[in-house]
C-alpha cells in the first residue's frame, strides 16, 4: 500500500513533494512518493546486499562461464539457464506493442482480483506481449544463485527494451508519453514479476505457472545461503530484498541502444539538476521510481495517458 508523505515544513509549494518538483499530474505523483518507498525498501534491503546482489560474470550455464559483464552483450542463444531451445524472450510474441485501435486488456479470467461483481483491473495494450518467454522456459532446479537469475532477467528486460524501442520509432508521434516513460513501465511490471507482485496471468493463466517456478527459483537461492537471518526472511521480503539489490542491473538492461534525447518526464530527487540523456542519470541511478507504484495504479494512469 502507498504510504502518505509526511507533511512538508517548507518549500515546493502546493501540489508539490518534499524534493520541491511539483507534482504535475498523476504520473509525476506516483513516481515521486515511489521514490519514497524505494528508499524505505533499499535501507532495509542494504543489511543482505552482498549476499543478494548478482553478476552475470559470475553465472554459469550448464557448466560453462561465458563471463559476460556488460548486460547488453548478453545472448539468449547462451546466456541463459533455459535448456529447452526457446530461449529468445521474444518468442511468439507480438512485435506490436502500442495500438491506436486496440485498448486495455481486462478478463476477468486474465487478471488477478477481477471479477463480474466489482469489476477490477485492465492491462494495457503494452504489458500482452512482454519478452519474458526465457523466463517461463526455465525450470526451477535450474536456478540456485542469484548470479544465474539476474543473468536472465537481465535478458528478459534487454529484449523488452529493444522491443519497446523499435516500435515507439514507428509511432513516436503517437505515443504521448516518452520513450524512457515506456521503458519505466516494463521495467516496473519485470519488476512485479520477479517479487510476485504481476496481475497478469495471461491467456489461459499461463503466467500462473511461471509465477510457481519463481517461487521455487527463491527458495532455491535461498536454501543456498549462508545468512541465517536472509535464509529467516518471508520470501515476499526476500523476493524484494532481491529485486532493490539488483535493479540497477535490470534497468541498464532496459536502456541498451537508446539513442540520446531521450529524457524521463520528471527529475528525481537524486538527480535533480543533472543530465538525462538515453534515459539515464547522470549519478547512474535508475532513472525511474515506477517498479514501487502498485501494479492496477501505474496501468490506470497508462491507458487513460495513452
Amino acid at each position: 500500500m502507498v504510504p502518505k508523505p509526511s507533511p512538508r515544513t517548507g518549500g515546493g509549494g502546493a501540489g508539490s513533494g518534499g524534493d520541491g518538483i511539483d507534482d504535475k499530474d498523476a504520473k509525476h505523483m506516483f513516481d515521486r512518493i515511489g521514490g519514497i518507498i524505494q528508499q524505505q525498501v533499499h535501507n532495509a534491503a542494504e543489511k543482505f546486499r552482498n549476499e543478494l546482489q548478482g553478476f552475470i560474470s559470475h553465472a554459469t550455464y550448464n557448466g560453462v562461464k561465458t563471463e559476460v559483464t556488460n548486460v547488453c552483450d548478453l545472448d539468449y542463444k547462451y546466456e541463459t539457464s533455459a535448456t529447452t531451445g526457446k530461449t529468445n524472450p521474444c518468442l511468439n510474441r507480438s512485435s506490436v506493442r502500442f495500438s491506436d485501435t486496440k485498448g486495455a486488456y481486462c478478463s476477468r479470467s486474465g487478471i488477478k482480483g477481477n471479477n463480474t461483481g466489482s469489476g477490477g483491473a485492465c492491462a494495457p495494450f503494452r504489458k500482452l506481449h512482454m519478452c519474458d518467454r526465457n523466463l517461463e522456459e526455465i525450470q526451477p532446479h535450474q536456478i540456485n544463485n542469484t548470479d544465474n537469475l539476474l543473468a536472465d532477467v537481465c535478458l528478459a528486460a534487454l529484449h523488452e527494451g529493444k522491443s519497446i524501442r523499435t516500435q515507439y520509432k514507428q509511432i513516436e508521434n503517437g505515443y504521448k508519453s516518452g520513450l524512457c516513460t515506456a521503458l519505466a513501465r516494463s521495467f516496473a511490471d519485470i519488476g512485479d514479476i520477479v517479487r510476485g507482485k504481476d496481475l497478469f496471468l495471461g491467456h489461459q493463466q499461463r503466467k500462473k505457472e511461471l509465477e510457481k517456478r519463481l517461487v521455487e527459483m527463491f527458495k532455491n537461492i535461498g536454501k543456498n545461503n549462508n545468512n541465517n537471518e536472509l535464509r529467516n526472511l518471508s520470501l515476499d521480503k526476500f523476493r524484494e530484498y532481491w529485486w532493490n539489490a539488483n535493479r540497477q542491473q535490470v534497468w541498464n538492461a532496459m536502456i541498451c541502444g537508446v539513442e540520446q534525447n531521450a529524457k524521463y518526464f520528471r527529475e528525481s530527487s537524486s538527480d535533480k539538476g543533472g543530465i538525462y540523456d538515453k534515459c539515464r542519470c547522470a549519478s547512474g541511478n535508475v532513472l525511474t521510481n515506477f517498479d514501487y507504484v502498485p501494479q492496477f495504479l501505474r496501468w490506470f494512469e497508462e491507458w487513460a495517458e495513452d
